[in-house]
């Protein structure tokens, strides 16, 4: 079973509309709302694949019981902390003419210690049945940067594999922690090792990290970057896709966390990331994914060995 932790989930709303006019009034194609943040959003294409998966994430008020029922009505299995404030909303405007999307996110409301401390005591309990650990999103406000490095931590002591996709100043202390994977997008490693040119960036990301931890980069149309003690690859789309880019790279951790609990080579999971994550593009809404299209992508999907910088 695979354990998704998601310290800060949301209610995602997604707008669909031909073009978003600013400063005016817009009248969407099309709107939707389902449970999500990025370890929702994790689980729910894990549970979409037929793979073993349960939820911790903490809930209040009227917005978390209704992803509460939202996850149920999923048959999404759920550890849900009670916490006090309301749970946050995210809005998405997709504009179906250009392919590009907007979103609006909130910061969600503070933490107090003993909720933290709920969350984290949940994790622990589930961590002796869990395959792997995936730690996704943003810390919400009043949990200090290091709550992700001290899941990190828990999870080494139960010799869990843990894969952590997180940003700023949670993602570097997170990485000092020592998980076995971790995925930043392209501005998330720029924010976090000031390099710009990819390779180099993954590379001093992985001089932060202990010796097995590897880091598969994702830079959208341009596919993904993978440094590990085994040998470095890249894996690039056969071609663009349009749409909805919000949950890509939730997609593409779902794919390396299943690769990671079944122990498959790095060019077959890069292979998955890069075709789930651009399956997941082409759907409307994130947490979902295009089936027909990850499968037939899947085989196209080029991976070539390269050098690491010297």
């Amino acid at each position: 079973m695979i354990l998704t932790v998601t310290p800060n989930p949301a209610w995602d709303v997604t707008y669909h509309l031909e073009h978003l006019v600013r400063h005016g009034a817009n009248r969407p194609l099309s709107v939707g709302g389902r449970a999500g943040g990025k370890g929702l959003n994790v689980t729910r294409v894990l549970r979409s694949l037929g793979v073993a998966v349960a939820a911790v994430a903490p809930l209040g008020g009227v917005t978390g019981e209704r992803i509460r029922a939202d996850l149920a009505a999923a048959d999404i299995a759920l550890t849900a902390i009670p916490v006090s404030g309301e749970t946050r909303c995210t809005t998405t405007i997709v504009e179906t003419g250009s392919g590009g999307a907007t979103s609006l996110n909130e910061l969600g409301p503070a933490r107090t210690a003993r909720e933290w401390a709920r969350m984290v005591d949940a994790a622990a309990e589930l961590l002796p049945s869990a395959s792997v650990l995936v730690l996704s999103g943003s810390l919400p406000p009043g949990v200090a940067v290091g709550g992700y490095a001290e899941l990190v931590t828990l999870a080494r002591a139960a010799r869990v594999p843990v894969l952590l996709d997180a940003s700023g100043p949670a993602l570097v202390a997170g990485v000092a922690a020592g998980p076995d994977l971790v995925k930043p997008n392209a501005d998330e490693l720029v924010a976090a090792t000031g390099e710009s040119d990819p390779l180099r960036a993954v590379a001093r990301l992985l001089r932060e990290a202990r010796p097995e931890t590897a880091v598969v980069a994702s830079f959208g149309r341009e596919g993904m970057v993978a440094g590990t003690d085994a040998g470095w690859w890249r894996a690039v789309p056969p071609a663009p896709v349009h749409g909805n880019a919000t949950g890509a790279g939730d997609a593409a951790v779902a794919a390396l966390a299943r690769g990671l609990a079944e122990g498959s080579s790095w060019p077959d999971r890069l292979r998955d990331a890069v075709a789930l994550s651009a399956a997941a593009v082409a759907a409307p809404v994130a947490g979902d994914v295009d089936g027909e299209l990850y499968r037939t992508w899947r085989p196209r999907v080029r991976v070539d060995a390269v050098e690491p910088p010297r």
